[in-house]
């Protein structure tokens, strides 16, 4: 058994490695791809192209466009002196947000009265829109704040100021708050899966269009054992990457990884155990390559699209949250972020260890059958 198994190994890695640009798709396209991601998909809403139109431009005016620019997420690209110049602006994306301040604005403040700053944003992408009127909001909140409790203290006659309430805010596990800590460690779970899914789809049906399925049905080869044959080298293939893009994940972008190791790898083999099983199933079923392939792409999306790393969960219609519990990527999400940035063990973890447990051998045991039948 174990020879046969053996001489199976050997088999698929000089299959899979024979052609010498398989080799960097494998073990460089991912860390390309983890480089691309890292630096691409964020949610950080920094220098915000901005334009100002000060119909004031008073001492108070500009004091509150300063703050706008020393916050750091707003710069100003020009001065406009007609609302037609920043409609142009935003339309030709010169610009993204317009500051507004009508004539008056200063000698408002003075007078105790509401000054207007009107903060115009494209809304064209909404998250990022939202996410600056926000910026705004704050900004304009804290200058209202000194505004009033300089006017108080004038009233007051007093050199200091009242007594107030200062909140203090820190953030757990992702101090800075950088989205790239959030991504980076779901990169790994995505591209796992992508590299996994594409090997093994192709494992079996490969078998069949070159013409050697017809041997393996007269083998006395187990099907268990063909499908140990086809899976462990892929099963390596995905440890070696899931190193690679920790390496890179950690000593590149300084992601923290707070947990256990040795967890992950755990985890991994649990995660790997569903990925195979699945790409085998979609092999088993298919008659082609181009059939396998467009299979696994029509598997992929949704499972990325429905599993947490870009959108919430808790976002999604409750029927699309059901679903979800059938996508393997949304429970390794959570634990290769639950190892990375919160450091937890499998105290905490169980519960997606379990499901990814039962998943995987669920789906072996079906892509094993169904390779029993097609050999019958």
């Amino acid at each position: 058994m174990f020879e046969r198994i053996r001489q199976m190994l050997v088999k698929e890695f000089i299959q899979v490695f024979r052609d010498p640009k398989m080799k960097g798709i494998i073990f460089l396209m991912p860390v390309i791809q983890v480089l691309v991601f890292g630096y691409a998909v964020t949610t950080d809403v920094k220098h915000v192209a901005t334009a100002v139109y000060d119909l004031d431009n008073s001492v108070a005016s500009r004091e509150l466009i300063a703050r706008f620019v020393q916050s750091g997420y707003f710069d100003v690209v020009k001065y406009v002196d007609d609302e037609n110049e920043a409609r142009d602006l935003v339309d030709r994306g010169t610009a993204s947000a317009v500051l507004r301040m009508n004539k008056g604005f200063e000698d408002d403040l003075r007078a105790g009265r509401t000054a207007d700053l009107q903060v115009i944003v494209d809304g064209t992408d909404s998250n990022t829109a939202r996410i600056v009127l926000d910026y705004g909001a704050e900004i304009v909140g804290r200058f209202s704040e000194k505004v009033l409790l300089t006017r108080y203290a004038r009233l007051r006659g007093l050199p200091q100021t009242p007594a107030q309430v200062t909140l203090a805010t820190r953030a757990w596990f992702n101090e800075n708050l950088e989205s790239r800590n959030f991504y980076v460690p779901g990169v790994i779970a995505v591209i796992v899966l992508l590299v996994t899914l594409m090997l093994t789809s192709m494992a079996i049906v490969r078998e069949k269009e070159i013409g050697t399925m017809e041997q393996i049905m007269v083998s006395p080869i187990a099907p268990y054992e063909f499908i140990l044959g086809k899976t462990v080298p892929f099963a390596l293939i995905g440890f070696a990457d899931v190193i690679g893009i920790t390496l890179v994940g950690v000593f590149w972008f300084d992601v923290p990884i707070r947990g256990n190791l040795l967890l992950l790898f755990l985890a991994t083999t649990l995660y790997l155990m569903t990925t195979l099983g699945v790409g085998l199933l979609i092999s088993t079923v298919s008659q082609t390559q181009q059939q396998a392939m467009m299979t696994v792409f029509f598997f992929y999306l949704p499972a990325v699209l429905l599993s947490g790393f870009m959108f919430p969960i808790a976002n999604m219609p409750e029927v699309v949250q059901w679903l979800t519990y059938l996508n393997p990527l949304r429970y390794f999400l959570v634990i290769v972020r639950g190892i990375f940035l919160k450091g937890v063990g499998p105290g905490i973890l169980w519960p997606q260890m379990l499901a990814l447990t039962v998943m995987g051998l669920a789906t072996l045991w079906l892509a094993t059958r169904r390779f029993h039948k097609t050999m019958v």
